[in-house]
């Protein structure tokens, strides 16, 4: 059949191939058998590194000649950054269970900070337990390759399962509220991460030799950049607020500002995926979009809850849900625009 072809040449209505690759176990692990560390890997991690030491150098600079509580908060945050960095880069790159372990901490550290703060009730805090079980459960379906059942545990099944929980154990008092912050706590922190897993089962490709631990090194530099670069403009330029009633600092211009820089990264950042430049420039705007979301959704619910931090497991960041809110919610999106892009 002629027609639209992806970035491999394969057809976009190619059946036979889109069955064969994204549902196969053989297919899906290759990559597991075939670990190790390219030039294009080695490059981003240089580039991260030369960063890091220039931020570092520069607050430590503006400290000593302008002492201020502004550089030594930056100071502080760059140490953090540091250790993320130094995290997110040994879990990626040492083996791919080592990073779905991390990926499940993850998940499991945003549900265990988020859900104290909800002030549950005895009955609810049984119901929160359930939640917990499926973080290993939906990981492990995205390590094994079980695609069909990885797509519809959480939004499927566990939705319903967990408002059939919080009803059946008798009270309504307050099950509205509970009903929609449970599931989407689930979908937002647990759904949409472990789609960073299910990046390591993805077939091999000709267009890319870095591979999934070269697509995750790609959406971490994209996130973090994201939330500096429009931390950045919003201080240089920002006059308008987006969300002035939600999170006042976030401007129209550090948001134009963010995306606008990151597309351009994405597209000079592609030699770490399979992605043309079109391509890598729509991946690039949406991750930045989906990033500021889930930024401006965890502000909202933090401005409910009446906190400013979910916690301060991150000195300098805060809690995890404050470092990590963009990238839970650009995982998903950024998953399936290369899966549509370069594997349908």
């Amino acid at each position: 059949m002629g027609g639209a072809r992806n970035c491999f040449g394969h057809d976009l209505f190619d059946l036979e191939y889109f069955y064969s690759n994204s549902e196969s176990p053989e297919s899906m692990n290759k990559l597991i058998s075939s670990w190790g560390m390219n030039a294009e890997l080695q490059w981003v991690i240089f580039i991260i590194l030369c960063i890091l030491v220039v931020s570092s150098t520069a607050w430590f600079i503006l400290g000593r000649l302008k002492p201020s509580k502004l550089a030594t908060e930056l100071q502080v945050r760059t140490r953090s950054w540091w250790v993320m960095c130094a995290c997110f880069i040994v879990t990626t790159l040492v083996h791919p269970l080592v990073t779905v372990l991390g990926l499940m901490y993850l998940s499991y550290a945003l549900l265990r900070e988020m859900y104290p703060l909800l002030k549950l009730d005895a009955r609810e805090r049984n119901v929160v337990l359930v939640c917990y079980a499926t973080v290993p459960i939906q990981y492990g379906l995205a390590y094994f390759g079980m695609k069909t059942l990885f797509l519809a545990f959480i939004p499927v099944f566990m939705f319903v399962f967990i408002p059939f929980l919080l009803v059946v154990r008798g009270e309504t008092k307050g099950i509205v509220r509970s009903i929609s912050l449970m599931p989407y706590s689930l979908v937002a922190w647990v759904y949409g991460m472990s789609h960073l897993a299910l990046l390591f089962q993805l077939p091999e490709s000709a267009g890319s030799t870095a591979g999934p631990q070269g697509l995750l090194l790609y959406l971490i530099f994209l996130v973090g950049m994201n939330d500096v670069l429009q931390f950045a403009w919003g201080k240089i330029l920002g006059r308008r607020p987006v969300l002035p009633t939600v999170s006042p600092n976030k401007t129209w211009e550090g948001l134009i500002g963010g995306v606008l820089s990151i597309t351009l990264i994405a597209v000079a950042m592609r030699f770490l995926t399979p992605l043309n430049v079109w391509q890598a420039a729509i991946v690039g705007f949406v991750t930045a979009i989906a990033g500021f979301m889930g930024d401006a959704i965890a502000s909202g619910i933090k401005r409910d809850i009446g906190i400013k931090n979910s916690g301060h497991a991150i000195p300098g960041h805060g809690g995890y849900l404050d470092r990590l809110d963009g990238f839970s919610a650009a995982a998903a999106p950024f998953f399936h625009l290369i899966f549509f892009f370069c594997y349908s």
